[in-house]
C-alpha cells in the first residue's frame, strides 16, 4: 500500500477536524443545555452520525499511515503494519457488499439524471398542510394556518424525493405529481433535489472508516449548506436563530430559491462523484 508520511496524516487529520469540530461541539453543547436547533439538529438526528464519530479521522482505505498507532486512530479496523497502520478493502464486511453495488447503481442513475428545479421548496409546507401538528412545534410558522395552506393549494408538488414525501401530511400525499416509495428512489431522486444532496453525507458515513474523512467533511458541508436553504425556504418563522426567510410565496421569493437550489446542485455534483468513486473502488478492491 502506499504509504502516507506522518507529517503529512497529521496535517491531514488537523484539517479535518478544524473544519467538523465547531459543528459537533456545538451539537453536544447544544444537548447539554437540552436546548433545541430547528435546521442543525437535523444534521445530527436525521442522520444518526454522532458528534463523536464525525471526530474520527481515517484516510480511507488502500493505505498506510507512516507510524500511526492505536492512540493515532480510532477505528478498530486498522490493522498494524511494519511501517504504522493502514486498512485494507479486504476489511469491509461481506454481508454489506450487496449494499455497495445498489448504492453504485443508484449514484450512477442520480448522476446520470438531469436536474430539476421545480419543486419551490414545497416540502416542508406539505408537511404541516391541513394539520395541527408541525414538525418543529417550539417555532412559530411565519403565515397563519390558512396561509400555509394557501400556499400549497397555489403551487403544484413535485417532490420527487422519497425521504421527503414520506413526511407529508395526509392532506398532501395525494397532491404530489406522482406517489413515490421506497422500493423506486433510484428511479426519482434527481441532482437537483435538496435533499437527495444532503443524503450525500449518509452515504459517505455510512461507509466509514472506508470512506476518507476530507470526503466526509465536504459531504458535511453540502448537507449543512442545502440544510440551512431548506428551512429558511420553510413556513417556520427563524428569525430568532438568524435565518432570513426565502419567501417562496412570493415570486420574488420563488426565484431566489431556484437559484440557491441551483448552488447546493453545483456544490454537490463534485461530491456525488467523489463518493461514487469511493464505493466503486471499495467494491471492485474489497467486494
Amino acid at each position: 500500500m502506499p504509504i502516507v508520511r506522518r507529517e503529512v496524516w497529521e496535517v491531514q487529520r488537523r484539517d479535518y477536524l478544524a473544519s467538523v469540530a465547531p459543528w459537533a461541539e456545538d451539537r453536544t453543547a447544544r444537548v447539554a443545555r437540552g436546548q433545541k436547533h430547528p435546521v442543525y439538529d437535523f444534521l445530527f438526528e436525521y442522520y444518526s452520525w454522532r458528534p463523536a464519530r464525525l471526530l474520527r479521522w481515517t484516510p480511507g482505505f488502500g493505505v498506510t499511515l507512516e507510524g500511526a498507532t492505536r492512540e493515532d486512530i480510532a477505528w478498530s479496523e486498522f490493522v498494524p503494519t511494519d511501517n504504522g497502520l493502514s486498512l485494507p478493502a479486504g476489511a469491509f464486511p461481506g454481508r454489506r457488499v450487496s449494499y455497495l453495488r445498489w448504492a453504485v447503481d443508484y449514484l450512477d442513475a442520480v448522476l446520470a439524471r438531469e436536474p430539476s428545479f421545480a419543486c419551490l421548496g414545497l416540502h416542508e409546507w406539505a408537511m404541516v398542510y391541513r394539520d395541527p401538528a408541525v414538525r418543529h412545534p417550539y417555532v412559530p410558522l411565519r403565515l397563519s394556518r390558512d396561509e400555509t395552506d394557501a400556499v400549497v393549494d397555489s403551487q403544484p408538488l413535485r417532490c420527487t424525493h422519497y425521504d421527503a414525501y414520506r413526511f407529508f401530511t395526509p392532506a398532501a400525499m395525494p397532491l404530489n405529481r406522482y406517489p413515490l416509495n421506497r422500493a423506486e428512489t433510484p428511479d426519482h431522486d434527481q441532482p437537483g433535489c435538496i435533499h437527495a444532496n444532503m443524503d450525500l453525507y449518509k452515504f459517505a458515513y455510512k461507509i466509514a472508516p472506508f470512506c476518507p474523512s476530507d470526503v466526509v467533511a465536504d459531504a458535511f458541508e453540502v448537507a449543512r449548506f442545502a440544510r440551512e436553504i431548506d428551512m429558511r425556504a420553510s413556513p417556520y418563522d427563524l428569525g430568532g436563530y438568524g435565518f432570513t426567510p426565502i419567501k417562496i410565496e412570493t415570486r420574488t421569493g420563488r426565484e431566489e430559491y431556484v437559484e440557491l437550489q441551483r448552488g447546493v446542485y453545483l456544490k454537490a455534483q463534485p461530491v456525488r462523484e467523489r463518493v461514487r468513486a469511493v464505493y466503486a473502488r471499495l467494491l471492485a478492491e474489497g467486494g
